[in-house]
């Protein structure tokens, strides 16, 4: 049979109980008093840190998005440092690992949920670091063209040359290649023209080089050239290259008009022409008959056959 203890048995059981605790409570006043120092000390240490860090990035970065965002990451860092020593000095050594693998459960739960959103935000702070682009510049990606409005955590605003605000999420300019346009400052233009196989290519490249370079706004004069590319249809296939500042003004569609209409002024005053599509008809070739020497038989074939045409009557008449 089962005893039950009496009355007196079980408050004298519950004081043991009682003064235990009290006895290890009062062990542990220093370690928790140690511990809740610590963790006022890196609740400060945590603010001014993340303070700190936030003017710092927020001089070396172009978004305050970002730059916020990691100041707070290193402010949590910093925070939960102290937090998990502080524990540490209480003797809560099972809770300080049950908690890391709980964040570490969580995290990952969190990254297969929201995976893209993830990948786009971890792809905003890697280019906020690297820096391949600023607001103001023009960029090419992935069929989008046009300067960088704006750059958030998980996307970048892009306005193309049509007037339209494109958003752009940045895990597709982290992945792809990127043309940046401004970093350089300067962009070669090229402008293709053909010139009839009778002109002199020497001769039409000197021309347009010179006519070329008398516009204000080419640079490296000395790079400006032509080259032939190859044999058109109809024409010598030329390509002109000049140097620009860009962006700059005049603008690029600007800068490309005043190219073209030089270039035909060029070849306009040197008198060399700019064909249009020409077919010459030519069946001598490989044993055919020239095309002249056709039109001509047939001319004196139709000659011959009039006069005998002109000779039967005259039979018929007498």
């Amino acid at each position: 049979m089962i005893s039950i203890p009496s009355i007196t048995e079980a408050e004298k059981l519950i004081e043991e109980k009682l003064g235990g605790w009290f006895d290890v409570v009062i062990s542990h006043i220093p370690n928790f008093i140690v511990a809740v120092i610590i963790a006022i000390i890196f609740s400060m240490l945590a603010r001014f840190a993340g303070n700190l860090m936030k003017n710092i990035l927020r001089r070396s970065l172009d978004s305050q998005q970002i730059a916020d965002l990691m100041a707070s990451i290193f402010k949590v860092i910093v925070l939960c440092v102290g937090v998990f020593i502080a524990l540490d000095f209480v003797g809560l050594k099972g809770t300080v690992t049950s908690l890391l693998a709980g964040a570490g459960i969580v995290g990952l739960a969190i990254g297969f949920a929201f995976q893209d959103m993830t990948e786009n935000l971890i792809a905003g702070i890697a280019m906020g670091i690297r820096k391949p682009f600023k607001t103001g510049d023009v960029i090419e990606t992935d069929d989008v063209f046009g300067s960088v409005h704006s750059i958030n955590l998980r996307n970048t605003l892009i306005e193309s040359f049509y007037g339209q605000l494109i958003l752009v999420p940045n895990k597709v300019l982290f992945r792809n290649v990127l043309k940046n346009y401004t970093t350089l400052g300067v962009r070669r233009i090229e402008v293709p023209v053909g010139i009839s196989y009778g002109d002199d290519i020497e001769k039409a490249k000197e021309v347009i080089v010179d006519k070329i370079n008398d516009l204000d706004f080419v640079i490296r004069k000395n790079e400006t050239d032509v080259y032939a590319e190859g044999f058109g249809d109809s024409s010598i296939n030329l390509l002109v290259w000049f140097w620009i500042k860009y962006p700059g003004e005049p603008d690029f569609m600007t800068v490309r008009h005043k190219g073209v209409v030089a270039v035909k002024q060029a070849l306009d005053e040197a008198d060399i022409s700019i064909p249009f599509p020409i077919r010459t008809l030519d069946f001598g070739i490989k044993g055919g008959e020239k095309l002249d020497a056709m039109i001509s038989d047939k001319i004196n074939q139709q000659s011959s056959n009039k006069g005998n045409t002109g000779g039967a009557d005259s039979s018929q008449n007498e």
